[in-house]
């Protein structure tokens, strides 16, 4: 009975951290995916981030921020507070997108939130332990 139930455990696990390795690898591509349009200097970026009042400045932090973030989704110490960080980044991207435009726009930001959030949460051992390594 025991053997049962201790398989059954580590199969979850491994299913569960299979499930958060796949959203990093995904939310990794979308970071990197929107950090080059910002980092290239798109004409819609740019535009986007003028009105925004953030100028070219912002737009290129904000693109080295995606840019950084996307390959710490990939270093399995930083993967926890790379999504945490994300999170708060969404969660300025759904405030700024809904008092700027508002409507259904918000709704792509938003699922990306949750999204990284999600991660966040499922990775929030390895983000103890980081911070925990980071006092001694």
């Amino acid at each position: 009975m025991t053997e049962i139930t201790a398989t059954a455990s580590v199969t979850t696990s491994r299913a569960a951290n299979v499930g958060l390795w796949t959203l990093q690898v995904l939310l990794a591509a979308v970071y990197a995916f929107s950090a080059f349009g910002k980092l290239s200097g798109d004409a819609q970026n740019v535009a986007g981030f003028e009105a925004m009042g953030l100028g070219t400045t912002g737009m290129y932090l904000i693109g080295a921020l995606e840019l950084a973030g996307a390959i710490a989704m990939f270093v399995p110490r930083l993967t926890g507070l790379a999504a945490l960080c994300f999170v708060a980044l969404m969660i300025g991207a759904v405030t700024v997108t809904w008092i700027m435009v508002g409507g259904a726009l918000v709704a792509f930001p938003a699922t990306i939130g949750v999204l990284v959030a999600v991660l966040a949460w499922g990775r929030r051992d390895s983000t103890r332990r980081l911070i925990a390594q980071l006092r001694r």
